[in-house]
């Protein structure tokens, strides 16, 4: 028997199916646990990885609120004011 095209052929058993929490693949069905996000641990798991922590860190997603902080920090975060007319 080869180790290669032909083995993975014989794969049909199913360790890990999709988690609740964090939608991946990951949830192994004997242990009851997700190995992406740890569920059903109340934390979620923080991976001590520099490389694994980047993926899922701050600035990975949409950051619909973050995107515009440093803009407004920059105006010392003023709201309701009009910009005055510049004199040409």
């Amino acid at each position: 028997m080869t180790k290669g095209t032909t083995s993975f052929g014989e794969r049909h058993n199913k360790s890990h199916t999709t988690c609740r929490r964090c939608g991946k693949v990951s949830y192994h069905i004997q242990k009851k646990t997700c190995s992406s996000c740890g569920y059903p641990a109340s934390k979620i798991r923080n991976p001590t990885n520099i490389k694994t922590r980047g993926r899922r860190t701050i600035g990975t997603g949409r950051m619909r609120y973050m995107k515009t902080m440093s803009r407004r920090f920059k105006n010392g975060f003023r709201e309701g004011t009009q910009a005055k007319k510049q004199k040409s």
